[in-house]
């Protein structure tokens, strides 16, 4: 769903580490992961299942990866002016 995120957190050697992020852009689109033979792809796929965008990394380098869904509906205490 358009909110979608997932976070990447990856060793660059000497310069420390580096963050991407992948976002769903558009309305119907998601984000899915998916570890092959050494590598974790990130994808931005839309309702039928076609890729957008593709972000791929050496999973030995990957040091987190962090999913954040967006919720169906917010929560009572997330909406505006409830308390």
């Amino acid at each position: 769903m358009k909110g979608d995120r997932v976070e990447i957190v990856i060793d660059a050697g000497g310069e420390g580490s580096r963050v991407y992020e992948v976002t769903a852009t558009r309305a119907g689109r998601r984000v899915e992961t998916d570890t092959r033979r050494g590598v974790i792809e990130v994808s931005e796929v839309t309702r039928t299942g076609t890729p957008v965008r593709t972000a791929r990394f050496m999973a030995s380098r990957v040091l987190a990866l962090v999913e954040y869904p967006i919720a169906d509906e917010p929560r009572p205490d997330e909406q505006d002016g409830a308390r």
